[in-house]
């Protein structure tokens, strides 16, 4: 498979399956994100272990910053399909500004974290100004993240 980003591994295509049906599904959600103040529209989606597929989409609420992010928006509709058994494969994202054009944006600091609890060996993949599509590990982008110990849970 042909690496979409540098690096010392060699990562999937993003134009191959299933990552094009992530950046489907990342993209109609971001169709759906409610985001009157900013303009700013994201849609994730996101590939459990299981092989089910979750999306979410940004909203925004304005009592800044009480919004909420697609990735971890993404991320409970998986838990609520799932329960504590999910674990995270990959995830896309896609974001687009109030005059369509394509941002680039990778998840922000909080939703690194809020991944790395689900899946910490997950790809992530995220589309850039030009369209083109960023695929990295999870772990390089939260290299040095935390974790505390869950009873009971295997990880």
């Amino acid at each position: 498979m042909k690496s979409t980003s540098s690096g010392p591994c060699a990562l999937p295509d993003a134009t191959a399956e299933p990552w094009a049906a992530l950046l489907v599904a990342a993209r109609t959600a971001a169709g759906r994100a409610y985001a009157p103040y900013s303009g700013f529209h994201v849609g994730a989606a996101l590939r459990a272990r299981s092989g089910q597929v979750y999306s979410g989409c940004n909203v925004e609420c304005g009592a800044l910053p009480s919004g909420g992010c697609a990735e971890r928006a993404a991320i409970a509709a998986a838990v609520l399909a799932e329960g504590a058994a999910f674990r995270l494969e990959a995830l896309a994202v896609v974001a687009f500004s109030a005059d369509n054009s394509v941002l680039a944006v990778a998840p922000c600091g909080a939703c690194r974290q809020a991944l790395i609890e689900f899946g910490a060996d997950a790809q992530i993949a995220f589309q850039g100004a030009q369209s083109e599509v960023t695929i990295v590990p999870l772990s390089a982008l939260l290299p040095h993240s935390f974790e505390l110990p869950v009873a009971g849970a295997e990880r």
